[in-house]
């Protein structure tokens, strides 16, 4: 594969790769590094890219797996909400209801947070990268219905865990 294959199969899914990895790292400057490893990774070995049915099933697999990594050898840091806040304070709204909304999406990132890994990434590709079933059952290597069973398992148990917090103020 040459390079401007290369550009061409890889570079397009460089967005979706990096969501991936922040939404398991929780730090930009890490997702960052872990992609440039996953295209390091990727370009190193692009000879045996053309065997494979879906590169980007491939990438994504690489992202996951080096960011599990990562997280694993205790390079896990705590997620700044700018985003959320630049975003919620763009909107017209009341300061009363930008810190209602703050909230609420830092409680759910923290909900998301303690779900297992593999409802996380589930529903990180079906809810966020709009993937769909068969793409997920590509990435994953689970059945279809597999997928469907995590992730009506994975919803249920944020809305439990959201309206539990709300109700009754349990501190997450």
């Amino acid at each position: 594969m040459d390079l401007q294959a290369f550009n061409k199969r890889i570079l397009p899914v460089q967005g979706r790769l990096f969501r991936l990895a922040q939404m398991f790292l929780r730090n930009r400057e890490e997702a960052e590094d872990a992609i440039q490893d996953v295209f390091l990774r990727l370009w190193t070995n692009r000879q045996q890219l053309e065997s494979y049915q879906s590169v980007e099933a491939l990438a994504v697999q690489m992202t996951k797996n080096l960011c599990l990594d990562r997280l694993k050898s205790h390079y896990k840091q705590k997620t700044s909400h700018e985003t959320d806040m630049v975003a919620l304070q763009a909107a017209d709204v009341s300061p009363y209801r930008q810190v209602e909304n703050s909230d609420s999406a830092g409680l759910m990132h923290r909900l998301i947070g303690e779900l297992p890994e593999q409802q996380k990434l589930v529903l990180h590709l079906r809810d966020v990268e709009e993937y769909t079933l068969e793409e997920i059952e590509e990435v994953t290597g689970l059945s279809n219905a597999n997928i469907r069973t995590i992730l009506s398992r994975a919803r249920q148990k944020l809305r439990e865990n959201y309206l539990k917090a709300e109700n009754y103020g349990t501190g997450y």
